[in-house]
């Protein structure tokens, strides 16, 4: 009987820890740069972190990007449409791990320092 209750107190666990998603929120972030981004726990129905760009046809080189949670019903879609007379396209990627969405800036960062590492140990060799 004991073994039972452990193992009803780990599927609690396990349950709570899904239903709480943890995702990066990026309302508004250009060339990869997020203004006003936060960490926001996703509701009950929504199922996965995303990362969304918007591209208006018009300028073709300015991208939107967004982050933050979405029904998994739109994840790997892209849609089409108009604002203001104005075409886009916008398409999402979405995750389903804590803050899997993260900010590019940090992977980049991260990306530089291991690089930097690689290649000093690469000139104490070389010295």
């Amino acid at each position: 009987m004991n073994n039972f209750w452990k193992a009803v107190i780990v599927l609690s666990a396990f349950i709570a820890a899904a239903q709480c998603l943890t995702c990066r929120q990026c309302p508004l972030g250009v060339f990869g740069a997020c203004f006003f981004g936060s960490d926001v726990t996703c509701n009950n129905a929504t199922e996965s972190c995303y990362t969304g760009q918007a591209q208006f046809n018009a300028t073709g080189t300015l991208t939107l990007d967004t982050r933050g949670c979405l029904d998994s019903d739109l994840c790997e879609k892209t849609l089409t449409g108009t604002i203001l007379g104005a075409g886009y396209t916008s398409s999402f990627q979405c995750c389903t791990v804590d803050r899997c969405n993260g900010a590019t800036s940090v992977q980049l960062s991260l990306t530089a320092a291991l690089c930097a590492a690689l290649l000093s140990s690469m000139w104490g060799l070389w010295a």
